[in-house]
């Protein structure tokens, strides 16, 4: 109807975007899909148009927030599930790269000019999330912000990176971020370096604001005020990944802290030491590893119906059989649109539990084949053990209910093979040295600056030293041991 009455105008039904119960986050879920709606729809036939015109090859995929991709006719009608899309290819690239140095329990950290982002990675994968807030008013506090009802990966944002503002506040404490700039004064970047030289930093320029706005009202000197910046954001983050991987049942001091992104192998030993982690894990190429997280994604669909359901013999197995048929069904019709041969397909079944009377619910793994009585045993024993792993405890001895049933359907996960760069001895790779503060010291020291791109695999070194390739600097304290593995990762031993 509103087709004829007002052709061109976008519409979003809330049955499409987001079929389940909760009204409140139904609408405003549908009501952010169609504010986007326009502004994506119109850039993507742009972008679709001019790659014609360059007559680039192969189809256009586009990353989505649950970390899988979608071709352009679906991310058009359902914009919303690019929010989020970026950081959720460098949560694959940090599940990618912590499998090549075995590791499959980490903490992503990635950090760049302007915010940070963090996320467990558990048994190889990324934790997901079926609901996200936007616009917090506080940030660390679930239920300020405006839900968005979409898949996604878990992840904390904070207004911090490496470029943000440092200043006092109105009683004279000392504030980083959210507004950003960029300058160091640590010794820890080359001004005549940054972004592989493209880019000088001002040290003087910088030197002179911090004194003047920072160090004279506080009574200290120029390198203390930078030195408190600096930990400040290093707190704020290490903050965060505490608070993000409690709520998830991790212990923060056990996870090995994978750094990326332009600033976060230079904070990473910093929230490492406050968080206590064991190791980080610095890529090759950290400053655009979110990109090699892109490739890594499957082609894949979510889809989700609510049926609230008590589940006990006396459930409506018939039912929901049927839900999860149709929804494989459609799933299994769009990756063969998309030319996934059947043998390439996955379907992957949950469903969100909870204890009856309670008002929240978790995802679970549903067993494959028809479900019915006999699949009580195997669902309640799932359910029970992510309850435990949140809570530290099972709950009252009462049925499970059902509230919502979920499916994912994707293509196989592209193979990647990193491609080796040049070798050389430990010796060769030092670069030179420069002057490098640390709080153990009293004063600057010369530190030596290595070449990432000359480190080859078994190259090992003690801290303190710097660590530069074009995108990004790793920062290793004093006490630190640093080996380079077979992927060429940086490994930090605290």
């Amino acid at each position: 109807i509103i087709g004829e009455v007002a052709p061109g105008v976008r519409v979003s039904l809330s049955s499409e975007v987001v079929p389940e119960i909760r009204e409140y986050e139904r609408t405003s879920t549908t009501v952010v899909n169609v504010y986007v709606q326009a502004l994506v729809e119109d850039y993507l036939a742009e972008l679709v148009r001019r790659l014609a015109d360059l007559r680039v090859g192969g189809e256009l995929l586009l990353m989505l927030s649950s970390g899988g991709i979608s071709t352009v006719e679906t991310a058009s009608r359902f914009p919303l599930r690019l929010l989020e899309s970026g950081p959720a290819g460098g949560a694959l690239a940090s599940a990618y790269f912590g499998q090549l140095a075995n590791v499959n329990d980490l903490l992503a950290f990635d950090m760049g000019g302007t915010t940070a982002k963090l996320c467990v990675i558990e048994d190889g994968r990324p934790l997901t999330s079926t609901e996200f807030e936007v616009d917090r008013k506080y940030r660390f506090k679930k239920g300020s912000g405006l839900p968005v009802k979409v898949p996604v990966v878990e992840l904390i944002e904070i207004g911090a990176g490496g470029g943000s503002v440092a200043r006092l506040d109105s009683l004279g404490l000392l504030k980083v971020g959210p507004h950003s700039a960029g300058a160091d004064l640590l010794g820890y970047l080359d001004p005549g370096f940054f972004l592989g030289g493209r880019l000088a930093l001002d040290r003087d320029a910088t030197e002179r604001a911090v004194a003047s706005k920072i160090a004279e009202p506080l009574g200290m000197s120029t390198t203390q005020a930078a030195w408190g910046i600096h930990q400040l954001v290093n707190e704020s983050m290490a903050g965060a990944a505490r608070v993000h991987a409690i709520e998830r049942g991790k212990d923060p001091r056990s996870l090995p802290l994978f750094a990326f992104g332009g600033a976060g192998p230079g904070h990473a030993f910093g929230v490492a030491r406050i968080l206590h982690s064991p190791r980080i894990i610095v890529p090759f190429g950290a400053g655009v590893t979110a990109a090699v997280g892109f490739l890594t994604a499957p082609l894949a669909f979510d889809f989700v119906r609510s049926f609230v359901s008590e589940l006990d013999d006396g459930a409506d197995w018939q039912h929901i059989n049927g839900l999860l048929g149709d929804m494989a069904a459609q799933g299994d019709a769009i990756l063969a649109r998309s030319g996934i041969p059947s043998d390439g397909r996955r379907i992957t079944r949950q469903a969100d539990l909870r204890y009856v009377g309670q008002g929240h619910e978790i995802r679970v793994d549903l067993p494959d084949g028809l479900l019915g009585p006999a699949s009580l045993p195997t669902i309640r024993a799932s359910f029970e053990t992510l309850y435990r792993a949140l809570f530290g405890r099972t709950g009252p001895d009462v049925a499970l209910e059902a509230v919502s049933w979920r499916l994912l359907a994707s293509g196989p996960r592209p193979s990647v093979k990193l491609v080796g760069g040049a070798s050389s001895s430990t010796q060769t790779a030092v670069k030179g040295a420069r002057a490098v503060y640390f709080p153990e010291w009293s004063e600057h020291r010369q530190v030596p600056v290595y070449d990432r791109y000359l480190l080859a695999p078994g190259a090992a070194f003690d801290g303190p030293a710097i660590v530069e390739e074009r995108e990004s600097t790793t920062v290793i304290g004093p006490g630190a041991r640093a080996e380079v593995d077979a992927a060429r990762n940086l490994s930090v031993w605290l």
